[in-house]
């Protein structure tokens, strides 16, 4: 088979299955792991699949507008982790946060100190994360389970955050543009982080680089709400100067240099 033949048919199975890994590719096609991790780069520059940890996923959307938490854990993963981590020297003991159900946030959850914290959440993988953490208090919102994110949505969960006023809110989203703001591909997603954002005294958004630039369906709001934006050293430095220029604090973490710990 030749190789534009092997990088074609990586691209079709890649969008048939929604995301596939480098070993079961490498198995496929006869070649070695490194031989498909060369494919995975180069059809990544040409645009037709992006590259996540141990595999690549399909930029064709699919039928439904939420992506599945089991695709989203293996999407840079290494940079997630290290946001994460940045993210819990950002809570101090005592705080009341609300952690969203993006899979950065479950990571910050893993991570989290057991010590007193109030933690509101509308995930069902961080409230079970934080569950074994006895000085952490955990408040779930409840609501209209999404299968896909295991979170909750709807009135019930929008009314649930209303209740409550908290120190810190710690979201991502599915885009982060310079000029439109932050947005998501859901809009019940959307609209809970919205409620996030109104309930907390500072937000902070973490975001790896694949999100900026990036305009998706419904918007969460604009960025003047945001006081910090936790990122790696991959994103932008174009869009990072011009978040610091609506005065917003920006922190880059080094993924080349640092090991993963969570």
């Amino acid at each position: 088979m030749l190789i534009a033949e092997r990088q074609q048919r990586i691209v079709e199975l890649v969008n048939e299955q929604e995301s596939v890994r480098v070993s079961e590719l490498s198995k496929i096609f006869s070649v070695t792991e490194e031989t498909i991790r060369r494919d995975l780069e180069k059809l990544e520059k040409n645009k037709k699949l992006a590259r996540s940890h141990g595999g690549a996923v399909s930029l064709q959307p699919s039928d439904s507008s939420e992506i599945p938490y089991t695709k989203r854990e293996i999407i840079n993963i290494k940079e997630k982790k290290l946001i994460a981590l940045e993210a819990v020297k950002h809570v101090n003991s005592g705080d009341k946060i609300l952690l969203d159900a993006s899979t950065t946030a479950w990571y910050m959850a893993k991570a989290l100190p057991d010590e007193p914290l109030t933690v509101l959440t509308n995930s069902i993988k961080v409230a079970l994360e934080l569950s074994d953490k006895k000085e952490i208090t955990v408040i779930s919102t409840g609501g209209t389970l999404l299968s896909k994110s295991l979170s909750y949505v709807g009135p019930l969960a929008e009314a649930s955050l209303k209740t409550y006023f908290v120190d810190k809110a710690f979201i991502s989203c599915k885009g982060l543009h310079t000029e439109r703001g932050m947005s998501e591909s859901d809009e019940h997603q959307a609209i809970i982080k919205r409620t996030m954002v109104n309930s907390a005294e500072r937000t902070y958004v973490l975001v790896d680089y694949s999100k900026f630039g990036v305009q998706d369906f419904s918007r969460i709001d604009q960025l003047d709400v945001i006081h910090r934006v936790i990122t790696d050293h991959n994103a932008y430095p174009s869009a990072l100067q011009q978040l610091e220029e609506r005065g917003i604090e920006v922190t880059v973490v080094d993924t080349v240099s640092q090991q993963e710990v969570i």
